[in-house]
């Protein structure tokens, strides 16, 4: 087993770090490969080997790899956080350019671009993506790989605790694994009728809509709620399914294109 972690060398091992409105999005690659991921809270880069899965931990240990010498590819939408990365010499920021879409406008995040991006490579173009973060957003990309549009509504968490924070008497309340009954007779039932019924009634005449567009279309659901969305949802909807690696995936195929660059420049000058 030594042996062969000793094999393993810095150029093989690629970190994705994805910073959302909450928390960071880890993955590791080996050879463009995804191999696991993970979510922490904001930390320091100087935490970033302890924060490494174990098994990733004891290759570079026993590989003798420098972590400050494994690339990280940054995929931000929090300025403040950006720039604390930046400041790694083996960082480097993806943007919009990177991303194999077209009609992708200036200001979209390019989390979500990446997400459908890697949504479109694995299950196929046209695909619409509900992405149930902090934001809860709704894209869709045609069989040519044009963005078609979307929407951006607050996500279910944000919307609960906006009401508890900015109310005198309403509750937080927490996420039921299924959809709750329409009419309620208490305080925290109608919340969570009101939000989590308003939100997939929403969604699903998106879906509905895109759909007559683009009646082949999948449609895949992806985030932090992205799993219990689908739990809502999946029901009355066809070709629907959850993945919470859309992003890490997308980024997997600019890594591939990265690497092969690299190594077709790397021969060109030999």
């Amino acid at each position: 087993m030594v042996l062969e972690l000793m094999c393993y060398q810095t150029e093989n091992i690629q970190i994705g770090l994805s910073i959302g409105n909450s928390r960071y999005h880890w993955a590791w690659f080996l050879n463009t490969k995804l191999e696991s991921s993970w979510d922490t809270e904001y930390i320091h880069p100087d935490r970033l080997l302890n924060t490494l899965p174990i098994d990733l931990q004891r290759i570079i240990e026993n590989g003798r790899i420098e972590v400050t010498k494994i690339s990280i590819y940054l995929i931000s939408v929090v300025p403040s956080q950006t720039v604390i990365w930046q400041q790694l010499p083996q960082v480097r920021q993806l943007t919009l350019a990177d991303i194999p879409l077209h009609n992708l406008y200036p200001t979209l995040g390019i989390d979500r671009a990446l997400a459908m991006f890697g949504a479109g490579e694995i299950y196929g173009y046209p695909v619409l993506v509900i992405d149930g973060g902090t934001a809860l957003t709704i894209t869709g990309v045609d069989r040519g790989r044009c963005l078609i549009g979307g929407a951006i509504v607050p996500g279910l968490r944000l919307q609960i605790s906006s009401l508890a924070t900015g109310t005198a008497a309403l509750p937080a309340i927490v996420l039921p694994r299924q959809l709750p009954p329409r009419w309620s007779d208490n305080t925290p039932g109608a919340i969570s009728s009101g939000i989590l019924r308003t939100v997939t009634s929403g969604i699903r005449d998106f879906i509905q809509d895109w759909q007559q567009l683009y009646p082949e279309s999948q449609i895949v659901l992806t985030g932090g709620d992205g799993e219990i969305l689908n739990n809502y949802l999946e029901i009355s909807i066809d070709r629907m399914r959850f993945d919470r690696h859309l992003l890490f995936y997308g980024l997997a195929v600019i890594l591939t294109s990265i690497n092969f660059y690299h190594n077709s420049t790397s021969f060109r000058s030999i």
